[in-house]
C-alpha cells in the first residue's frame, strides 16, 4: 500500500470522527431541547389537572401540548368511542387502558429517536480511532526505514502522530456515551411518569362508570323496570 493510500486513509478516519462529533453534539442539544420543553407541558398541564385527576377537568383542558395531554386524550378518546359504540368484548375501562398503553408506546418511541446514532457513535469511534492509528503507524515506519535511523528522535514525532487518532476516537465516544446514558435514564423516567398518570386516568374512568351506574340505578325509569320484572 502506498503512502498517499495511507495518508488518505488516516485523514478519512479524522474527518469521519469529526462528523462524528458534530453529529453527537448536535443531538446532545437536540435532544436536551426536546427533554426541556416536554418537561414544561407536562408541568403545565399536570398543574392544570390537580390531583387527584378526575375526568370533568380533563375535558376542560384545551390549548396543551406534551406527552401527558396526548396520553389524556388518548384515554378520553377511546371512553368515547367505547361509550358511542358499545363493544361487548371489552369495557369502557379496557378500552382506555389498551389506548393508553398504544400511546405510551408512541410517546416513548420518539424519545428515543437518535438514541441510537448515540449509541453507535459512543461504542465505534475508539475502534474507528484505532484504526487510524494503525495506518498512521504503518506511514510512520515507512518514513523511519526511509530515513535509515532508528533514533529517537525519528521514532517518536511520528508515532506520537499516529497515537492521536486513538485520542480522537476516544474523545468522540466519552460524550456520546454520556449523553446516551443520561437520555436512556431520563427516558425510563418518563414513561414511569407516564404510567403512574395513566393509572390515575384508569382510576378516573372507573370512579366514572361507577357513578353512571349509580345514577342509572336510582333514576325512576329504572326503579319502574325493577318493580316491573318482579
Amino acid at each position: 500500500m502506498s503512502d498517499s493510500i495511507t495518508k488518505i486513509i488516516v485523514q478519512g478516519t479524522f474527518g469521519l470522527l469529526l462528523f462524528a462529533s458534530v453529529v453527537t453534539w448536535v443531538l446532545v442539544l437536540v435532544k436536551a431541547r426536546q427533554r426541556w420543553a416536554t418537561k414544561a407541558e407536562d408541568y403545565r398541564f399536570l398543574q392544570a389537572a390537580g390531583a387527584p385527576v378526575k375526568l370533568a377537568t380533563l375535558r376542560t383542558l384545551k390549548e396543551h401540548n406534551g406527552p401527558a395531554w396526548r396520553l389524556t386524550q388518548a384515554g378520553l378518546s377511546a371512553l368515547s368511542e367505547a361509550g358511542s359504540h358499545g363493544d361487548a368484548g371489552e369495557t369502557p375501562q379496557e378500552a382506555v387502558e389498551r389506548a393508553l398503553q398504544i400511546q405510551i408506546a408512541k410517546e416513548r418511541r420518539a424519545s428515543e429517536a437518535g438514541l441510537a446514532v448515540l449509541a453507535s457513535i459512543g461504542s465505534t469511534s475508539p475502534f474507528v480511532g484505532l484504526f487510524g492509528t494503525v495506518f498512521g503507524i504503518i506511514h510512520a515506519l515507512r518514513a523511519i526505514g526511509s530515513a535509515g535511523s532508528a533514533s529517537l528522535e525519528v521514532v517518536a514525532k511520528p508515532i506520537g502522530e499516529a497515537l492521536v487518532a486513538t485520542g480522537f476516537g476516544i474523545a468522540v465516544a466519552v460524550p456520546a456515551v454520556l449523553a446516551y446514558n443520561y437520555f436512556v435514564r431520563r427516558l425510563k423516567v418518563q414513561v414511569s411518569d407516564l404510567e403512574q398518570f395513566g393509572s390515575g386516568l384508569i382510576g378516573a374512568v372507573n370512579r366514572g362508570v361507577r357513578q353512571a351506574e349509580l345514577r342509572v340505578e336510582r333514576s325512576p325509569s329504572f326503579e319502574g323496570r325493577r318493580e316491573a320484572s318482579v
